[in-house]
């Protein structure tokens, strides 16, 4: 008689392939109609779990952790972040956590790029006359609805990572001018390739930017990274674009800086009380002053199957008694 299967307690729908693979492989708990679990249902589900695939909708905290199973041995998240895990506390109780990076760069750089230009050409509030009800385009002229011109302006970057630089890859070929803060200098060859400039200082760089990118990930020393005080470094006429995670900025300061005309813009993909949305935000929107996008960064078939099949990975090479590629240790946060 074969080995049992481990039981797979998958929080959310995923793509159908995925899930089918899932099913072949182990003994798989579906999540068909895609309810989001509430904090009862994740402690149920880490009483019983030999392995718990969770989502950034998934708050893994301490408290749903103190009731795990002698069973579960891993959380394999379907996810590149892992601020939704508290990470410290599963790796003291001796269960391993899993991410899928690298798989999601590419599509979340190209949505970072699309909102550096959609911003400053005002895409969205174009887009959004031609089919207004209330307004109807009378045709072409030289003044009218007057964008900024995205190249040769200085683009910041925050967090050179995987997608901080395939942002600048791209945005290079736009001719902007590639800054960037990171924890470390970036190998030489990387940083001549992309002819971008080091910041050690984050305030220095601030100031001197047309268009500032976050890009790095959300742990306890980026919370708030843009605080109030950093985003008043920024010139007037700066935007600020947000791909990554909405608690990296201070959103209340942000919108109080929109609302006075303090900075120009502002295109977000990520929000700091995520589903919830800054009501003052969805009226700058209106006015065209922000692009709201409902986190969509690494929204694409693709991507969501190679996440997928990084988690299969993962949990097949962690349950055959190997390490597993995607570990996160304590020293990544």
């Amino acid at each position: 008689m074969g080995r049992r299967k481990p039981l797979v307690v998958v929080t959310r729908k995923l793509p159908d392939t995925v899930e089918t693979r899932m099913r072949e492989l182990f003994d798989a708990r579906l999540n068909i109609d895609d309810t989001p679990m509430d904090q009862a249902a994740l402690i149920e589900a880490v009483k019983t779990a030999d392995v718990l695939v969770p989502t950034v909708t998934d708050r893994i905290d301490s408290a749903v952790l103190s009731h795990a199973g002698d069973n579960l041995r891993l959380i394999a998240s379907f996810s590149n972040g892992v601020d939704h895990i508290d990470v410290a506390s599963a790796l003291n109780r001796g269960i391993t956590v899993t991410n899928t990076p690298g798989v999601l760069t590419e599509d979340t750089a190209d949505m970072t790029m699309a909102l550096i230009l959609s911003v400053p050409r005002r895409l969205a509030e174009g887009a959004q006359l031609m089919t207004s009800e209330r307004e109807e385009w009378s045709g072409w002229s030289p003044t009218w609805m007057l964008g900024r011109r995205i190249w040769g302006k200085r683009l910041g970057i925050i967090g050179m990572g995987r997608i901080g630089q395939a942002v600048a890859r791209r945005a290079k070929a736009f001719g902007l001018q590639i800054h960037y803060h990171n924890r470390r200098h970036l190998p030489a060859a990387i940083e001549e390739s992309l002819e971008a400039t080091y910041w050690d200082s984050l305030d220095q760089m601030l100031a001197r930017m047309d268009i500032v990118s976050v890009n790095c990930p959300h742990t306890p020393a980026t919370y708030h990274l843009l605080s109030a005080r950093r985003l008043k470094l920024l010139k007037p006429d700066a935007y600020v674009v947000n791909t990554a995670r909405g608690e990296v900025i201070d959103e209340n300061a942000l919108t109080r800086m929109l609302e006075a005309g303090e900075i120009a813009g502002a295109g977000l993909d990520v929000f700091e009380h995520e589903p919830a949305v800054n009501p003052k935000l969805v009226r700058l929107a209106k006015q065209g002053k922000v692009v709201l996008l409902p986190h969509l960064g690494s929204a694409t078939l693709e991507g969501r199957v190679d996440m997928g099949e990084k988690v299969i990975v993962n949990i097949k090479t962690f349950m055959d008694g190997h390490r597993p590629p995607d570990r996160v240790l304590p020293s990544m946060l």
